[in-house]
């Protein structure tokens, strides 16, 4: 090498050691350490800047909403609400404190230890998200409380710096018990579950106060893997894979302290229960559902609270009755349908109520043929007329007001009235003359004998004598609900509007010796944050027991021998009415034993647009519907099973008033045009003795007929003309066939 070379050479080594010298000058340990607490306190400031902005927000919507749960009087699952969540929170207090530590075990072991935190866990959720590995885990129990019940799920780098914040915030604020609650509370489970007392029911049919330890562990090693820890659907890697959890809490339980070794040992792994579908709105859930929500706005519950959820609602429906109200249903009426091909039996709607009179309680209800289907209620409608169901109540009112005769006899049992068909009502200002059944005319009829057979005639003169305004009082008093019917003759043909609720309560009320019975479904409804007063079913006297017992002693001979016949059974003590309203519209079953008042109704509704009321005449092909037919089977089929084949019980009646035993002047018996002599009775006896095909012919199809001389407005006067659905069928076809309003 020359000399120049050599140079050459030199220069290049000492370029680098000059250019090696500058580079260790720079990055000097003290300056390097330096940048380090330079940027330690510039992410310092950052957080505490972060701390200082970011505050504990109010809680997600997703994690207040909550279900709520209806169950039967006997506290098994009848529904829950349709929520978006399957939610119901529960105070810590009432799960047990073995279940607690199991999910701290599982979950996060230095939780009650821990400032809210797991800072090493963190750090490496944000590394995986910032490097796009997506989720990890590591947070505490604060950290998923505060993700679950403040923030949302998103996997971004400023949720968890947020998440971060507010679990150190929320650490400081609330005690470890409170920080737990809504951790077990908002987590999901699987299932559809959310929060421990939903998953509780989920896995193991119980609440979860009535969680064991071993359980408690399950649910909480389920956590880790909702859908692949599910023991019903895991695979057998998921199922030794949960058991290992299940084992791992109990185990940390042990070294925690929480759990005896010995205890431990003894358990073994608690298998789940196969998953239920929840409950849905089908069939009469949603009736009766709909009945308890809306008892609870009359009791000042809103639709906010309401919707808000967290209620615990248990019906007063008997599970049993409620079966067999279905069951009879289907037997007596749907099962003799033809609703896809029937043009009138398409158009059959049922409704019934069934109540306790001693209590009130709605201890059975249908609706119709399925919430999902038919969304009216057929068991709380009042868009149809209880028809001659109401003629109790106007004797009801005679007795109550000590009401006499135009002849000035002491209205009873046993007194006489005039039974000619269409005749003029006397001392009214509104003329009134109704039809009885098949224009039939009675002589001389008792009052027992007239409700028995339903005779217009009787009750509406009644009415008048009574004063339609003591009727309408008395009507009132006892639970009818319309209080705008007009003041007229007519009202004694049921023309004010009432739902077999309605009916039931004041048919209830004269099975309780007159003391009011106002039906109530919810037996109890618990909240966390509020509460709710039950409905007190039974007030005080609505018209005299003397009164109330008359009327029942009445109407014992109409199931006996009269229009209610299919009503007796011989299986238990019974009283009744039936009723048809205009134009067979609605055909109704009023009746009670001494421990039960059930009403059942039919309504004719349009399958159109817009619905409509409709004749039911010809439903199953049976001619004219009538309360004594489809009704009173239907009340007679649920009440002896729903009294379990029968009862011993009776009436124990008292001061059953009789009235004037002497006969008034009446009109000769003249059968009508339209009837064959051998159908119009000459004499009809106080107490019919013939057998109930023969005698229970039910009221007649009124077309009212005005008096001679009308007065007035001409409006007030009623149509003369008869139905047009009286005589489809020949009369001695239709023993129980109830009276048509003829306004």
């Amino acid at each position: 090498m020359g000399r120049a070379d050599a140079r050459r050479a030199q220069g290049r080594e000492a370029r680098r050691a000059a250019r090696g010298g500058g580079i260790r000058r720079f990055f000097t340990w003290r300056k390097m350490l330096g940048a380090f607490f330079g940027l330690c306190l510039l992410v310092m400031g950052a957080f505490a800047a972060l701390y200082v902005y970011v505050d504990v927000p109010e809680a997600n919507a997703q994690a207040q909403k909550q279900s709520n749960v209806y169950k039967y009087s006997d506290g098994t699952l009848l529904a829950r609400s349709n929520s978006e969540v399957n939610r119901e929170i529960v105070d810590i207090g009432t799960v047990p404190k073995g279940v607690q530590h199991a999910f701290v075990a599982a979950e996060n072991k230095s939780f009650y230890r821990d400032q809210g935190v797991d800072l090493k866990g963190t750090t490496r959720g944000l590394l995986n998200t910032l490097s796009g590995k997506g989720k990890q885990g590591g947070s505490t129990i604060t950290q998923q409380y505060v993700k679950n019940y403040y923030l949302t799920q998103d996997q971004t780098v400023s949720r968890k710096l947020k998440e971060l914040v507010i679990s150190l915030k929320v650490d400081q604020r609330m005690k470890k018990d409170d920080i737990l609650a809504g951790y077990l509370n908002t987590v999901y489970y699987g299932r559809g579950a959310s929060g421990i007392q939903a998953a509780a029911q989920a896995y193991y049919g119980v609440d979860a106060k009535d969680l064991d330890t071993s359980q408690g562990a399950y649910l909480a090693a389920l956590l880790q893997a909702p859908s692949q820890y599910d023991w019903a659907v895991a695979s057998e890697r998921g199922k030794k894979l949960v058991k290992d959890r299940w084992a791992y809490t109990l185990n940390n339980m042990v070294d925690e302290g929480w759990l005896d070794r010995a205890e431990r040992d003894k358990m073994t792994f608690p298998v789940p229960d196969a998953p239920k579908a929840a409950p849905g709105m089908d069939g009469q859930t949603g009736y009766l559902v709909e009945a308890a929500n809306d008892e609870m706005k009359r009791q000042g519950i809103t639709d906010e609270m309401l919707d808000a959820g967290g209620w615990t609602i248990t019906l007063n429906i008997d599970r049993k009755r409620q079966k067999q109200l279905e069951k009879s249903v289907d037997k007596q009426l749907e099962d003799q349908l033809d609703r896809k091909d029937s043009k009138v039996d398409a158009t059959v709607q049922a409704g019934a109520t069934s109540v306790d009179p001693k209590t009130g309680k709605v201890v059975a209800l249908y609706g119709g043929v399925g919430a999902t289907e038919h969304y009216i209620s057929n068991a709380t409608r009042q868009d149809y007329q209880p028809a001659s169901t109401f003629k109790p109540l106007v004797l009801a009112s005679a007795l109550e007001n000590g009401s006499v005769t135009q002849d000035g006899d002491l209205i009873g049992l046993d007194t006489v009235y005039d039974g000619t068909s269409k005749r003029p009502v006397v001392g009214s200002d509104t003329p009134f003359a109704p039809q009885n059944e098949d224009d039939r005319s009675y002589d001389s009829p008792t009052v027992r004998t007239a409700m028995d057979k339903s005779i217009n005639s009787v009750f509406a003169q009644m009415v008048v004598d009574v004063t339609p305004s003591a009727v309408k009082k008395t009507a009132l008093d006892l639970g009818v609900p319309d209080k705008n019917f007009p003041e007229r003759p007519a009202i004694t043909l049921g023309t004010m509007n009432a739902s077999t609720w309605d009916m039931a309560g004041v048919y209830a009320t004269l099975d309780n010796h007159g003391k009011k019975v106002t039906p109530t479904i919810v037996k109890s409804a618990e909240h966390r944050d509020r509460t709710m007063e039950p409905v007190d079913g039974v007030g005080g006297q609505a018209i005299s027991r003397a009164s109330a017992d008359t009327v029942t002693q009445a109407l014992t001979d109409v199931v006996d021998v009269g229009s209610g016949h299919e009503a007796n059974t011989s299986a238990y003590d019974a009283a009744g009415k039936t009723g048809t309203s205009e134009n067979n519209k609605a055909a109704w079953f009023a009746g009670y034993t001494p421990e039960l008042t059930t009403v059942v109704a039919l309504y004719g509704e349009s399958t159109k647009d817009g619905g409509g009321q409709v004749s039911l005449t010809g439903t199953a092909n049976s001619g004219r519907a009538n309360g004594g037919g489809f009704p009173a089977k239907i009340w007679a089929d649920y009440t002896l099973g729903a009294l379990g084949g029968g009862s011993d019980a009776t009436f124990d009646l008292e001061g059953v008033e009789r009235g004037e035993t002497s006969v008034t002047e009446s009109p000769s018996v003249t059968p009508s045009e339209t009837d064959e002599p051998s159908e119009t009775p000459s004499e009809e006896p106080e107490t019919p003795t013939e057998s109930p095909s023969e005698t229970a012919g039910e009221e007649s199809p009124p077309a009212e007929t005005p008096s001679e001389t009308p007065s007035g407005d001409p409006s007030e006067s009623p149509s003369a003309t008869k139905d047009p659905d009286d005589g489809d069928q020949p009369p001695g076809e239709r023993p129980g066939s109830d009276g048509l309003l003829g306004q």
